[in-house]
């Protein structure tokens, strides 16, 4: 594994051409990822929940909260603090930023996203201009829980679960229906919105991350794909990423707080 203040320095000082070009913080880092290998459960190799790093192998969701929490991160001397960028990954990453057990990892994209919104350095861009919203009924996890490694041997880590998906459920948030999201998307999606994929999986509200960015006009998606093994920028635009897929519904859209940048 990559040393984490060695891969810091490394994002900082050495941007792509392109990430200077768009001016957008959430870009410049996340370029960077590009290629990186796709690897699915890297947070699950502690017994005991702990705060993982590991700019070696990401997923979907680990690819966006490493990117987020470089861009929340301050920037002192060309490079960024290993402590200060493990608090924000942890603020992102956990509800409230506390390391309580498996349970306190925001393992909804929902829950993710409140969490955020409530700490101050997430925007949901979607709810102030798509009128369309979805109700979430949750309880996928604790009704799939031999897919969780920490749910299938603890009874009480279900219920926990359950707790949370009950809490959840109801809430309504806002999206874009995929029958609704042209090529070359919104004026109001930005270069480096955070764009959650929605499902019509029961139980489930979420099932893919990634990051908008614009390429000749088209909206395009940054992400860590299972298909091809790792990051990439999508050859297809976004639009039709979305088509060509019978469980996404559409999208929502988030964005880092412009005074966190």
């Amino acid at each position: 594994m990559k040393t984490l203040l060695g891969m810091l320095c490394t994002l900082v000082i050495a941007l792509p051409v392109s990430a200077q070009e768009t001016g957008n913080v959430i870009l410049k880092y996340g370029l960077n990822f590009l290629k990186t290998p796709y690897v699915a459960h890297t947070l699950e190799v502690n017994d005991e929940e702990k705060l993982v790093v590991n700019f070696d192998e990401v997923d979907c969701t680990t690819f966006v909260e490493y990117v987020l929490a470089l861009a929340l991160s301050p920037v002192k001397n060309e490079t960024i603090d290993k402590a200060d960028y493990a608090r924000s990954l942890q603020n992102i990453r956990y509800r409230n930023g506390k390391i309580d057990g498996y349970t306190s990892r925001l393992h909804y994209i929902a829950d993710w996203v409140n969490n955020g919104v409530r700490h101050g350095f997430i925007d949901d861009v979607a709810a102030a201009n798509s009128p369309d919203t979805l109700k979430l009924s949750l309880n996928f996890m604790s009704t799939h829980p031999k897919a969780y490694k920490h749910l299938e041997a603890s009874p009480e880590n279900i219920s926990k679960i359950e707790n949370i998906e009950k809490a959840l459920s109801g809430q309504v948030t806002h999206y874009i229906p995929k029958n609704k999201l042209p090529d070359n998307g919104f004026s109001w999606i930005k270069n480096g919105d955070i764009i959650a994929i929605t499902t019509n999986i029961p139980g489930l509200d979420v099932v893919h991350l990634g990051i908008a960015y614009y390429e000749k006009g088209i909206l395009k998606l940054l992400h860590a794909s299972s298909t091809q093994k790792m990051v990439v920028i999508t050859q297809r635009p976004l639009a039709q990423m979305l088509k060509n897929n019978k469980r996404f519904t559409g999208i929502r859209v988030l964005r880092m707080k412009e005074d966190k940048q």
